[in-house]
């Protein structure tokens, strides 16, 4: 399957350059797991943004709006978050930038929600390989809507635990099945 990554597309943007997490937010929540497959393999499909409608059922959509000519932009996003046999959709915009590995450092991705109820929301993916796999941690922080006292307390209550955690941390399992997967067989980005 060809992924929209394989097609040269031209920067329609400056590049996007969201810097260090912030710190001391009102929300902070983390999903993390190892994934029993090569740093590059997890990597690629968490930075293929544009596929993971394809590889993962609670995603509605995803799709570039801009492109910075380095693997980031501005991207839309819709997801699910099922509750039982019901599912609330969600959507977001954020500023996404990819972080290539280097002699110091692995690579990370980084998002900063632009649009959307979570505005304002920062997002890290990390990566550090381990043994014969990789340990992948999000990291969501975020003050909430702007909403006096009640959007801090919204996002610690509801906002976090229940939807933030409810869509990365099966965004991560799925992610994750499908490098095992190809780890298993060999491939390096496939569904």
């Amino acid at each position: 399957m060809t992924s929209a990554r394989d097609v040269t597309t031209p920067a329609t943007m400056p590049p996007v350059v969201l810097g260090a997490m912030p710190t001391g937010r009102a929300m902070t929540t983390v999903d993390a797991a190892f994934v029993r497959a090569p740093l590059a393999v997890i990597f690629e499909l968490a930075r293929d943004v544009e596929r993971w409608p394809a590889l993962l059922p609670h995603y509605r959509f995803v799709r570039f709006t801009a492109r910075d000519g380095r693997d980031g932009g501005i991207v839309e996003m819709s997801a699910n978050r099922p509750f039982g046999v019901l599912s609330w959709p969600t959507f977001w915009r954020s500023e996404m930038e990819t972080i290539a590995a280097t002699a110091t450092g692995t690579p990370a991705i980084r998002f900063r929600h632009i649009g959307g109820i979570t505005t304002g929301m920062d997002v890290a993916w990390e990566f550090a390989p381990r043994g014969i796999g990789t340990d992948v941690r999000i990291v969501h922080v975020w003050n909430g809507p702007p909403v006096p006292l009640a959007g801090s307390l919204a996002a610690r209550a509801v906002i976090g635990p229940v939807f933030v955690h409810g869509i990365a941390s099966r965004t991560l399992a799925g992610l994750a099945r499908v490098a095992e997967r190809n780890a298993a067989h060999g491939v390096a980005h496939q569904q």
